[in-house]
């Protein structure tokens, strides 16, 4: 190979290999980024609120969990295939919203299975998480749930979007989150939508990433 021209391979050579491993320093995996791992879960849709929803959060870099009714999800299935296009994960959240335990065994039973179809029929898989409306819940509730394969997950952190909190109060609920912990939150709230930009800056300055909920634990775990 002549002298000047394998002068000029060896200096490409050089510069490829500078530059792998600037990108190798400058871009860590997301993995090695995350000391720790929270789960976001929103409440209530889909709705019409949901692609907006589902817009921030992917401008976020966050996944969360939907825990959706099924008389919604029935109504609205291109959003439930949205949502799992988006790359969050749906939950049952019951079909009509209803004081769970204040119903007999056999309306809780439809509540539930009915939701599980819906679900599955809107494209959204087949639930492994459960959560009762209000965070209502006794014995019953519970055993007709684990009849479906279902884990019921109630929260860690209440948002109190539901209640009026503002964007402010809604960011510094999320701050108290750590470890395996879980924050409740709802599809419809504009100050919820307001609060993710920053719910995602927040937990990225204290190492921890938006997780998904292990149904062996009901903690938020690494996807």
């Amino acid at each position: 190979m002549p002298a000047a021209l394998a002068t000029v391979v060896a200096a490409a050579l050089a510069v490829t290999t500078a530059t792998n491993a600037a990108a190798s320093t400058a871009a860590p995996s997301p993995a090695a980024a995350c000391t720790g791992y929270v789960g976001l879960t929103f409440d209530d849709g889909p709705s019409g609120n949901t692609t907006k929803l589902l817009d921030a959060l992917r401008r976020s870099g966050l996944r969360a969990t939907m825990f959706n009714t099924g008389q919604s999800a029935a109504a609205n299935p291109s959003l439930v295939r949205a949502q799992v296009a988006a790359g969050m994960w749906v939950a049952n959240h019951s079909y009509t919203h209803p004081h769970l335990t204040q119903l007999s065994q056999a309306q809780i039973d439809s509540e539930i299975s009915r939701t599980q179809q819906a679900i599955a029929g809107a494209g959204g898989g087949t639930p492994k998480l459960f959560r009762p409306p209000y965070g209502e819940t006794n014995a019953t509730v519970r055993s007709v749930a684990a009849r479906y394969g279902l884990t019921e997950i109630l929260w860690h952190v209440d948002s109190q979007d539901w209640n009026g909190a503002s964007t402010d109060a809604i960011v510094q609920s999320a701050a108290r989150l750590t470890n395996g912990q879980i924050i409740l939150m709802h599809d419809g709230p504009a100050n919820t939508l307001a609060a993710i930009p920053r719910i995602a800056q927040n937990l990225a300055s204290r190492g921890l990433c938006a997780g998904t909920i292990s149904p062996q634990t009901g903690r938020a775990v690494a996807p």
